[in-house]
C-alpha cells in the first residue's frame, strides 16, 4: 500500500494509471464521494507494485510505502540507488506488529452503534464507551449503552466503561477533589464502578480524570490502586487516560505521577493531541516532535507494554481577524478535506511537525486556518508505535470521518482481541 500525495494536474484517472490500479479501488479505499481532488490531498493506493516515474528516488518511494530502502533494494535486486523510468518495483508486505488498541465512542442509537462497532471492531481490542461522570457523593450518571456493550462483545471486542470528572462546564478539578479527599465518597465511587462493570457486562474501566491538581497527585494514584485491587482480581481491566506529559516541570500536569499510575493500572492511554486547541493560536494538533517527547517521557517511568498512544481523528479550524484567532472549532479529517475541496485551496504539509494545514478565505473575505491529521501524519505515528514497541494505539474518537485510518492500522499492526 502507498500513500500518494496529489500533485497539481493530477486526476483520479492519471493516479490510477500511474499505479496501474482500478479507479474504483482508490475510490473505495479512500471513501471518495467525488472524483475531484485537491493538491496536497493524500490517498491510499492499494497495491504492492510501483512503476518508477520521472524524478522518483528510493527515498521518495520508501516514504510513500513505509518500506525501508534496504528492503526495497533487497527484494528488487538493486545494487545501487539508481532507478530507471518505467521499471517495476515490488514492495513486500510489512511485518505486522502485535498490538492491543483502545478507542473511544459515544453510544447513541442502535443503528449508529452497530455501524461504528462493525466498522472498527477488527482494529480495536477495547472500545471505551464515553462516558459515566461522577455525581454528588460518588454516584455515577447513566448511559444508554446496553446495545453497544453487547454489540462489541458480538464482534469480539472488549467494552470498557469510561469514568470521568466531566461536568456541563468541562472537566472539573473540584469533582476530583471531592472523591479523592473524602474516603467515604471514594469508596462509594469504587463500589458504584464495580457494580456498573459487573451488572452491565463490561470488560473493565478506563478512568479519564482531567485537570488533577498537584496536591492530589498521590491521592489519585491511590484511588487507581484501590480500584485496581477491587476489579483486577476478578479479571476486569483497569486503564487510565493521561495527558501527554513531556516533563515534570509543567505546572498543570504535576497531578499525574506516571510512575505511580503505571504501576497500578494495566495500561495508560496517552492523549497525544491538542497541543493547539480552539482557544489557542493556530498550529498542529499532534506535532510529531511533541508526540515523540511524550512517549519518551512515559518510557522513563513505566514499561513500554503499559503505554498506548492516543491519536486524534480530527483537527481544528480557526477564524482569523487581523492575524489573530478569534474563534476555533473541531473538524474531522474528512471535513477538513471537504473544506479544501470546496474552496479549491492546496493542502500544505509541515515536515517539521508531520501534519497538514491550509488557509482559505470564505465568501465574506474572512481568513481561516486549518490544521488536522491525515494518512501521512497517522502513518508516522504508527511507525513510532512500532519503533518504541508500545502496547498499541487508540483514537479519539470513532465515528469522526477518517476513512484511511483503519486501513493503516491493518497495514502496520496485528490487533489482538481479548474478551472476558
Amino acid at each position: 500500500m502507498f500513500i500518494y500525495v496529489v500533485q497539481m494536474g493530477d486526476s483520479l484517472y492519471s493516479i490510477a494509471s500511474k499505479f496501474q490500479v482500478n479507479m474504483d479501488s482508490i475510490r473505495i479505499t479512500n471513501e471518495l464521494t467525488t472524483d475531484s481532488l485537491v493538491p496536497g490531498q493524500d490517498l491510499l493506493i492499494p497495491t504492492n507494485m510501483y512503476i518508477v516515474q520521472p524524478g522518483d528516488s528510493l527515498y521518495y518511494i520508501s516514504r510513500m510505502s513505509f518500506v525501508p530502502i534496504e528492503i526495497i533494494r533487497l527484494y528488487n535486486g538493486l545494487r545501487s540507488d539508481v532507478l530507471m523510468i518505467g521499471m517495476t518495483l515490488y514492495l513486500p508486505p510489512r511485518p505486522k506488529y502485535p498490538v492491543e488498541n483502545l478507542s473511544y465512542m459515544y453510544p447513541t442509537t442502535p443503528d449508529q452503534d452497530q455501524l461504528i462497532i462493525s466498522t472498527f471492531a477488527a482494529t480495536n481490542t477495547y472500545i471505551a464507551m464515553f462516558e459515566y461522570h461522577i455525581l454528588e457523593g460518588g454516584t455515577l450518571s447513566t448511559l444508554n449503552d446496553e446495545f453497544a456493550i453487547q454489540t462489541a462483545r458480538d464482534y469480539n471486542v472488549a467494552p470498557v466503561a469510561t469514568i470521568t470528572n466531566l461536568t456541563p462546564e468541562g472537566f472539573s478539578p473540584e469533582v476530583t477533589r471531592q472523591v479523592l479527599t473524602f474516603p467515604e465518597q471514594r469508596n462509594l465511587l469504587i463500589d458504584n464502578i464495580y457494580a456498573l462493570v459487573t451488572t452491565k457486562n463490561y470488560a473493565g474501566v478506563n478512568v479519564d480524570f482531567e485537570r488533577v491538581r498537584e496536591d492530589e497527585r498521590d491521592l489519585y494514584t491511590g484511588f487507581l490502586k484501590l480500584l485496581s485491587e477491587r476489579l483486577k482480581p476478578e479479571g476486569y481491566s483497569v486503564s487510565a487516560a493521561v495527558p501527554a506529559k513531556t516533563s515534570e516541570d509543567i505546572p498543570w500536569l504535576k497531578g499525574y505521577d506516571f510512575g505511580g499510575i503505571g504501576s497500578v493500572v494495566d495500561f495508560i492511554f496517552i492523549m497525544a493531541y491538542d497541543w493547539h486547541v480552539p482557544n489557542s493560536e493556530p498550529g498542529p494538533v499532534a506535532p510529531i516532535n511533541e508526540v515523540r517527547s511524550a512517549i519518551e517521557f512515559a518510557l522513563q517511568h513505566m514499561n513500554r507494554n503499559k503505554i498506548m498512544l492516543g491519536l486524534p481523528n480530527y483537527g481544528y479550524e480557526w477564524t482569523m481577524d487581523n492575524g489573530n484567532a478569534v474563534s476555533g472549532r473541531a473538524i474531522s479529517v474528512s471535513g477538513a478535506i471537504q473544506l479544501a475541496l470546496r474552496y479549491q485551496v492546496p493542502i500544505q504539509y509541515s515536515y517539521e511537525y508531520e501534519q497538514p494545514f491550509f488557509t482559505y478565505w470564505d465568501e465574506n473575505g474572512i481568513r481561516h486556518i486549518v490544521w488536522f491529521e491525515d494518512a501521512q501524519a497517522r502513518a508516522i505515528k504508527l511507525q513510532l508505535t512500532v519503533d518504541y514497541q508500545l502496547r498499541g494505539v487508540g483514537v479519539w474518537q470513532l465515528g469522526l470521518g477518517f476513512p484511511q485510518a483503519p486501513h493503516l492500522i491493518n497495514e502496520f499492526f496485528h490487533t489482538k482481541h481479548i474478551i472476558n
